[in-house]
């Protein structure tokens, strides 16, 4: 095969833009996306409420000023402020771009893209395609990079960087349909992989395959990630299996009731009620079940998201898909009665260090989107500024990896390297005096994140998270894959996610232990206001001769001083 100048990992939302940037930016340029799944299932279709951008639609006096302020504030002041800047800037373009390609935006009845208010927002500016906004844009720009001639490697799983000295050969990877380890030499790497809040389980809104390829190949690699302590915890979860619903519900007009018939976040928000940040209601949710305010149920504790006011017009018309997933898993029609909802571990404000530009301290190694953290964030993401995320700095990525790709010799991967891996896989298939099984190392560490590094943390739940993670890491040595085929191994697929949400698991519980504050989504009961003295920082987190070291980054301030975070 022949060297790429580009080869870009994922293809979901930011990959795929970055992609038709690169193409557009340079159409000589080689280059490909390698996805695990196809583009079209990747989990940005699973995003349902809409991306924000200040069209002043429907509030006439909002602002891109107005935007940026909600942003850093909702990020607890942890984002930097020049990137948050570039996000919000950007934003109108982008919602125009994808306009122009075609994306089915809902309308006002003016005609002009539709806009409702999302939490944490001082405007309505989220815009939507009904309740189906990801799954849009994701199939726009699929259609887009078939059209410019991308070429796709499906049902591909990313495995390592190729490295050589600072900069990167490119990457190896195992064809799922084959089981063949494959090099891809390419001049640059750009990672758009998504989250790994797939490591909480069954407490996760995440698809199967959101383990955090991205970040722990880059982390294996030497690369620091940024902030992985901050796992954002969405306030509507189905009861049962965790599966989103979207904020739009409470855009629209949706309440929060407990087993009182209480409007609880009167209490916790009173002039946002259930239009709070993320974070903030789901800490309120969480309260009041554990202050036995909550409904009880053999599938866990919950409350309720009523609906029903909005009446059934607007639930079909605006809400489709969220009557669809009530009524399937939970066995409810939100038009008739209220869906059972608990938090669920949703989003990943840490990922892959990077520039503005989407560059890595690596030459020649990009990442974009969930996967990389910028910091637009920082300790709390504000619903609507994720697909925001991957559309703004996928195109940035694009575009510096097509003007910078031919400043990079492509090296060379040596079959030595591939067949160390091969071996590496053949490993886990061989059978030994002791075994370890993939699915009871999963659900522990699903149990031990969920009871320890959860919504609520504190230094002795956080100990014994970070002992039982070390524990199942040394008992994942002898796990043993039990499929010795070739073809569409799926149990080796796990095997080896498991393995990287293992490896970022130990960033999430090291980077929390350490931080002795409350901030945005990491909230510690032994540490609990926010210490802007000792930890306004980003947290730092490198692989170095096989042990986690973590390190610290100021903060980019701009024209926001520092203030507290009321709503």
């Amino acid at each position: 095969m022949k060297p790429f100048d580009i080869i870009i990992v994922g293809g979901g939302g930011a990959g795929l833009y970055a992609a038709m940037e690169a193409m557009k930016t340079n159409p000589s340029l080689n280059i490909a996306v390698l996805s695990k799944v196809y583009p079209n299932r990747s989990h940005t279709s699973a995003a349902q409420g809409g991306a924000n951008a200040a069209l002043a639609n429907t509030a006439k006096d909002d602002s891109v000023e107005l935007h940026i302020f909600d942003t850093i504030k909702g990020s607890d002041y942890l984002a930097d402020q020049d990137a948050a800047e570039v996000l919000c800037t950007e934003a109108p373009k982008i919602i125009r771009e994808l306009d122009n390609m075609g994306t089915p935006w809902s309308r006002l009845d003016d005609k002009t893209i539709a806009q409702r208010p999302f939490g944490g927002a001082g405007r309505p500016r989220c815009c939507y395609c009904a309740d189906k906004t990801g799954h849009t844009i994701l199939q726009t720009l699929y259609e887009q990079c078939l059209k410019k001639g991308v070429v796709f490697f499906n049902e591909y799983l990313a495995l390592n960087l190729s490295v050589k000295g600072s900069r990167s050969k490119g990457l190896i990877a195992m064809d799922i349909k084959t089981g063949k380890i494959e090099a891809f030499t390419a001049r640059t790497v750009i990672f758009a992989t998504g989250g790994y809040a797939k490591m909480y389980w069954n407490r996760s809104s995440n698809a199967l395959g959101n383990s955090g390829d991205g970040q722990a190949i880059a982390y294996r690699a030497g690369i620091p990630l940024k902030d992985m302590e901050f796992v954002q915890f969405h306030p509507t979860g189905l009861r049962k299996s965790g599966l989103l619903v979207t904020e739009g519900a409470r855009g629209e007009g949706g309440y929060l009731v407990n087993s009182l018939g209480e409007r609880f976040m009167s209490r916790y928000a009173p002039e946002k009620m259930e239009l709070g940040p993320r974070d903030l209601v789901s800490r309120s949710i969480e309260t009041e079940i554990l202050q036995g305010r909550g409904f009880d149920s053999p599938a866990g504790k919950y409350v309720h998201l009523d609906l029903t006011h909005l009446g059934a017009d607007l639930i079909r018309q605006r809400l489709p898909q969220i009557r669809e997933m009530s009524m399937y898993f939970e066995g409810v029609d939100p038009i008739e009665e209220p869906i059972p909802v608990r938090p669920t571990a949703h989003y990943s404000m840490g990922g892959i260090d990077t520039d503005n530009q989407g560059r890595t301290v690596m030459e020649g190694v990009y990442a974009a989107g969930e996967c990389a953290c910028v910091s637009v964030h920082g300790a709390n993401r504000l619903g609507g500024n994720s697909l925001l995320d991957i559309l703004v700095f996928g195109r940035i990525a694009g575009h510096t990896a097509a003007e910078e790709a031919r400043s990079f010799e492509p090296g060379n991967i040596t079959d030595a390297e591939l067949k160390e891996h091969a071996e590496e896989i053949r490993s886990y298939m061989q059978p030994s005096g002791h075994y370890e099984r993939y699915g009871a190392l999963r659900e522990e560490l699903g149990h031990t994140l969920g009871t320890n590094v959860g919504i609520y943390r504190e230094a002795s739940l956080l100990r014994k998270g970070i002992e039982e993670i070390a524990a199942l890491r040394e008992r994942f040595k002898k796990v043993r894959v039990f499929d010795s085929s070739d073809v569409f191994n799926t149990n080796l697929l796990q095997v080896l996610e498991l393995r990287n949400m293992l490896d970022l698991s130990e960033t999430v519980a090291a980077g929390a232990y350490a931080r002795e504050e409350s901030r945005g989504s990491h909230t510690r009961t032994d540490f609990p206001t926010r210490d802007d003295g000792k930890w306004h920082k980003h947290t730092m987190a490198t692989l170095v001769d096989g042990k986690l070291e973590l390190g610290e980054k100021p903060v980019t301030m701009g024209r926001y001083e520092l203030q507290e975070r009321t709503y």
